[in-house]
């Protein structure tokens, strides 16, 4: 399950671009609070810690408590903009997660079982159709990662998510495929004859 995180930051009296550029004069990253039936907080984030976070990955699914000027907030991000030249962070989006609450995140797909797979022991060919999967899932338990084991997969196999176990609380969205193909193990037209 995905951790708390702790983060500090500061509210911010403008909003729109030049209170934006002067945030980021100052070494900060301007950034929202929304949801939850509330009013939006315009806030700023340390510029070092907010970059370090996006790059060390799953930063849209980690839940954040926010310290915003000595009042917590928990929330997650749901976007974030990078300068488009030099890909330092220039603005962050965040959704207040109320108590109780379940959010629609991508949720990345790990693979287990390659050294025993008959089909790739055989000359197959593992191909991941999709390396992540939106879910909706309780905010207090985001799922790392879903699991496919393929140690017993042989050539011409495919696992599709109906067939595999979703962690607790998730949930495939409405209205999307029904039964997505997660992996195949793929050969020559030869081997799969």
């Amino acid at each position: 399950m995905a951790s708390l995180k702790q983060l500090a930051a500061k509210t911010r009296e403008g909003v729109g671009k030049g209170a934006a550029r002067a945030i980021r004069k100052e070494g900060r990253v301007p950034a929202v609070i929304y949801g939850a039936g509330q009013p939006p907080i315009a806030i700023s984030l340390e510029y070092k810690e907010t970059n370090k976070l996006i790059y060390a990955g799953h930063f849209l699914t980690t839940v954040f408590e926010i310290d915003v000027d000595g009042k917590k907030v928990r929330a997650i991000p749901r976007d974030y903009q990078l300068d488009r030249v030099r890909d330092f962070p220039i603005h962050v989006d965040f959704l207040r997660l109320a108590e109780g609450s379940t959010v629609r995140v991508e949720i990345p797909v790990h693979i287990t079982g390659q050294e025993v797979s008959p089909g790739l022991k055989g000359g197959g060919s593992l191909n991941l159709v999709r390396h992540a999967v939106e879910l909706i899932v309780p905010a207090d338990a985001i799922p790392e990662a879903i699991t496919v084991d393929v140690s017993k997969s042989r050539i011409g196999d495919s696992i599709h998510i109906s067939s595999v176990t979703l962690p607790a609380g998730a949930r495939m969205p409405a209205g999307g495929e029904k039964d997505l193909t997660l992996v195949t193990i793929t050969g020559t037209a030869k081997e799969e004859a």
